[in-house]
């Protein structure tokens, strides 16, 4: 090591001092760890200049050596930021909600932040919880409710889960068969069958809240069948379901397939709602913090060029082939884009349709505490807030973000509004009591 790196230490400003000869900042990890072993071992600048100039740096450097291991401190350095497990899997179900997830495998955006990721294509909701629960993958493409289910003991064993990312926001809806055309009037479906992809779903709580809005009691006065987004369409031409909530591209493969129109898009519920997430075990950033803090880089850097519009058709043509989505490209493109076919005779211009912003905002964790409460999922009371710093993660999310060039909000909650009703997530307890249709806790 030089005489440099001490001097390195010594400058606040991170240059090296006039007079020391070298004329030239700190480059190297050994010049990095003894400046900060020298900064620890003298808080006070001018005593380190005073100090530099009666013996010079070599002399302060064989010191440091005898009383400090400079090399055991450089290898920890280097290890600090090492990627312990740079082969991972990833479940994910086929639908445009997954885009980011997908995409960063054929486009690149795992491999720029050290990672060799499988994209696991998977059936079904369930089965996407168990594999990852079970350690099958990694991490896992889930939706936005399923980590607080999980780790509140919800319908599996309790796991501890935790939400680094939001995967999309809107890009869902309600989808018609066409005998349905001219029965546009939600107060009009009593007896009706509808598809719902998971129970512990946005697309769930979205249908029951338009339902019960409209008087219609989603226990009572219709039918709700949970069934994998890619069966949605079979079932919807066999007559199985009047209808379904769906992600897209099933949505828009029911127009294309002439079967359905889309009644209304998600956004016209909830303009801004999450959908699905990124979601990892808290053993998982335990045991791989540097891993977890790469993958977490990867997906938020491709969620936000997928939220760019002029990257989307691009993004639907990589991410639908066989292996990732398996649908017709120009479906894709249309649910991607927001420029559609509605089944009604229409092409609808919404740029809004879909989009990819990846901050996990606590306020929807405790939105989504207050609709399984509302239906009887959540059977207890519980502190929503704590519930939701432990799940959603704000802090590390804003600092990824600004890490890749985004702009994260200042703060991980807001108001907001559902069907003409404002949400404060100060007031959970009397939003859920304003409901009229509701099951008992």
């Amino acid at each position: 090591m030089s005489g440099g790196l001490v001097c390195a230490a010594i400058d606040d400003l991170g240059r090296h001092p006039a007079g020391c000869g070298c004329g030239r900042s700190p480059e190297t990890l050994d010049e990095a760890v003894a400046a900060a072993v020298f900064r620890a071992a003298i808080p006070q600048a001018a005593r380190r200049r005073d100090l530099l100039r009666a013996v010079g740096a070599t002399a302060v450097l064989a010191a440091m050596a005898e009383t400090f291991p400079l090399g055991a401190a450089t290898a920890l350095a280097q290890d600090a930021g090492k990627i312990e497990k740079p082969n991972l899997k990833i479940g994910f179900i086929p639908i445009t909600c997954a885009s980011p997830i997908i995409m960063a495998q054929p486009m690149g955006f795992y491999a720029k932040h050290g990672l060799n990721v499988d994209v696991v294509k998977t059936a079904g909701w369930a089965i996407v919880r168990d594999k990852a629960m079970n350690k099958e993958y990694d991490a896992s493409h889930m939706l936005s409710p399923m980590p607080i289910a999980i780790s509140l003991g919800i319908g599996s064993n309790q796991q501890d889960w935790q939400l680094p990312a939001i995967e999309n926001i809107n890009g869902q809806a309600i989808v018609m068969a066409n005998k349905h055309k001219e029965r546009r009037d939600p107060k009009t479906w009593k007896g009706m069958r509808f598809g719902i992809p998971f129970d512990f779903s946005m697309h769930n709580y979205l249908l029951r809240y338009y339902l019960a809005e409209a008087g219609i009691d989603p226990d009572t006065d219709v039918s709700l069948r949970v069934m994998p987004p890619p069966d949605m369409v079979a079932n919807l031409r066999a007559d199985n379901i009047d209808g379904f909530l769906g992600p897209d591209p099933v949505n828009q493969r029911a127009v294309y397939d002439g079967i359905g129109f889309i009644h209304l898009l998600s956004k016209e519920i909830w303009d801004g709602h999450p959908c699905c997430a990124f979601a990892v075990s808290k053993s998982f950033i335990a045991e791989n913090p540097n891993t977890f803090m790469a993958l977490s880089r990867a997906i938020i850097d491709a969620t936000g060029y997928a939220n760019k519009a002029e990257n989307r058709k691009e993004i639907a043509d990589a991410i639908a082939p066989a292996n990732y989505l398996n649908q017709p490209p120009i479906v894709v493109q249309q649910a991607l884009t927001g420029t559609y076919a509605d089944g009604l005779g229409n092409v609808v211009k919404a740029p809004d349709r879909a989009g990819f912003d990846p901050f996990p905002w606590q306020s929807f964790a405790v939105w989504i505490m207050t609709q399984m409460q509302r239906w009887g999922q959540l059977k207890r009371d519980v502190d929503y807030q704590q519930v939701a710093e432990q799940i959603y993660l704000a802090t590390d999310a804003a600092k990824f973000m600004r890490e890749q060039g985004q702009t994260p909000p200042g703060t991980s909650t807001k108001t907001f509004v559902v069907m003409g009703k404002t949400f404060d997530p100060a007031k959970p307890a009397e939003y859920l009591a304003s409901f009229p249709i509701k099951r008992a806790i």
